[in-house]
């Protein structure tokens, strides 16, 4: 008989859970809530939201829009997204990650004691989060993706190193590495360890899931960068595991002489559409054993 299993460790982080318990707060108070972004990297999260009346803007928008209420989510915000809600008159609910919040205090702090230093970012280029970061610097700050990106650094310079919350802690440790077997007798060095061990607990949480099931399902938003890093790692343990948004995407002959499924996914995944991936495959299977019994 098949078995399923889903990942009591993997569905929405803290701050993912209190940025959505807040939307969900708001909006039965009124009928509309603007969300500068996705509150979460989950496409069918944000149409459950959206039917509830949760509105996604852009930066674009924000700018146009007066006396109104808008959610910053989780991942947090630069400077300048405050500056454009004061003079719009918005009124701003604040759902940054209490996580995110600290470390855009440190980097700015940072910056502003050393602002010819080199402050330096581990995290995806282009990513909610690191924006915000950035936005701490006066948009000054180096983000760097991989160790390629670390050789361009100039080693004759003061270093301060930061993570974005989500990243994996062994690719920042060989970050920390290369930077300390280069840098200049001249100059100095800090790193400082800022991911979140919620996120980067589920890594070694993960692999140990991964590895007892023969086929892994992985839900997950394609944007999600936490999901991209669970998922790999999944793959590394369970060459058999598959990355799937939702429960139409699951092709059922990947289950052929398959006795135990695992079903997980990111921060940004919430519990209900792994449940929803679970009961597909076990109406699928009811379905399947009535017609052979026919």
């Amino acid at each position: 008989m098949l078995r399923i299993e889903i990942d009591t460790q993997s569905g929405f982080c803290f701050g993912v859970t209190t940025a959505i318990n807040k939307a969900e707060e708001k909006l039965r108070e009124e009928n509309t809530l603007y969300c500068l972004g996705d509150i979460v990297h989950n496409g069918m999260e944000c149409q459950r939201l959206q039917k509830m009346g949760l509105a996604t803007i852009n930066h674009e928008q924000l700018s146009q829009l007066h006396d109104v209420k808008v959610m910053l989510r989780a991942h947090g915000e630069p400077p300048t997204t405050y500056a454009v809600a004061r003079k719009n008159n918005i009124e701003i609910v604040d759902t940054t990650c209490p996580v995110v919040l600290q470390l855009q205090k440190r980097i700015k702090k940072q910056f502003d004691s050393n602002p010819n230093a080199q402050i330096v970012i581990f995290g995806k280029n282009g990513h909610a989060e690191v924006l915000g970061l950035v936005g701490q610097t006066n948009n000054t700050a180096i983000v760097v993706e991989n160790l390629e990106d670390v050789e361009k650094l100039d080693f004759n310079r003061d270093i301060f190193l930061y993570s974005q919350t989500t990243k994996s802690l062994d690719e920042f440790h060989l970050i920390i590495n290369y930077i300390q077997n280069h840098i200049s007798n001249e100059a100095s060095f800090k790193s400082f360890d800022t991911i979140c061990r919620q996120v980067a607990n589920r890594i070694t949480n993960i692999a140990d899931f991964a590895a007892r099931h023969n086929l892994i399902l992985f839900v997950s938003g394609g944007k999600s960068s936490n999901g991209k890093v669970l998922f790999n790692q999944c793959k590394m343990v369970n060459q058999n595991s598959h990355q799937i948004e939702g429960p139409e995407e699951i092709d059922m002959k990947w289950l052929d002489n398959i006795e135990s499924v695992g079903i997980c996914g990111a921060t940004s995944t919430p519990k209900w559409l792994m449940e929803k991936c679970r009961n597909f495959i076990l109406e699928k299977e009811i379905n399947i054993s009535s017609n052979n019994n026919k």
